[in-house]
């Protein structure tokens, strides 16, 4: 059973569809006792990191998201709800995430190291560079393209978070993951097959 995580800024019915497609019939919910009963859960979001935090607090959800994560449940960020596993974020003022992988969240900042710009937000589709080719989010996933929409990027601590990667301007992490907590930056449920079939991978995902 996959419960879908609302904290009143995810993308929830484009997900909910998804899932639908590939079998997965999940469930919708802010209250932590339905939450509780699922076996896996999807932090979605769209919006900023800021208003992401003071959400989940309203509802109670951050201290309820960090324990499940540390017993080993498995979750999944998408695009905001990935950003929100980190550590903090400069967006609209220095703000706390939920701490469960290292690093922080930067404004692209429109130039490269070589002084060319660049248009800020990343939108469109853009091709992945698997770092970790044997994680189970990328069973037999084809290569391919994704669709970013996002003007924040993550700055992993550690590189065992990296599980694949494109190019924007610089690196920019699009599958982190660590254990029982992944995340994309991209929108799995917006990628035609590539994110068809890691939204799979995830819900089948056991800890194995």
């Amino acid at each position: 059973m996959i419960g879908i995580i609302d904290y009143g800024m995810g993308n929830l019915h484009s997900v909910t569809k998804a899932l639908e497609r590939i079998g997965v019939t999940p469930f919708i919910s802010e209250d932590v006792e339905k939450l509780q009963k699922a076996d896996s859960l999807i932090l979605p979001g769209v919006g900023s990191f800021r208003d992401g935090m003071e959400e989940l607090e309203k509802r109670d959800l951050i201290s309820f998201i960090q324990n499940w994560a540390s017993q080993g449940r498995p979750l999944l960020g998408i695009c905001l709800g990935m950003q929100l596993l980190f550590d903090d974020s400069e967006e609209n003022g220095l703000t706390e995430g939920l701490g469960l992988l290292p690093g922080s969240v930067r404004r692209f900042p429109g130039v490269t190291n070589d002084g060319r710009s660049y248009k800020v937000p990343h939108m469109g589709w853009n091709q992945l560079r698997v770092h970790q080719l044997n994680h189970p989010i990328l069973n037999e996933v084809p290569a391919g393209h994704v669709y970013f929409v996002h003007s924040y990027v993550v700055e992993v601590c550690e590189e065992d978070v990296l599980i694949a990667s494109t190019q924007y301007g610089q690196l920019v992490p699009a599958v982190v993951g660590r254990q029982n907590v992944w995340g994309t930056q991209f929108h799995p449920e917006k990628s035609s097959t590539l994110g068809m079939t890691m939204l799979k991978n995830f819900t089948e995902w056991r800890g194995e």
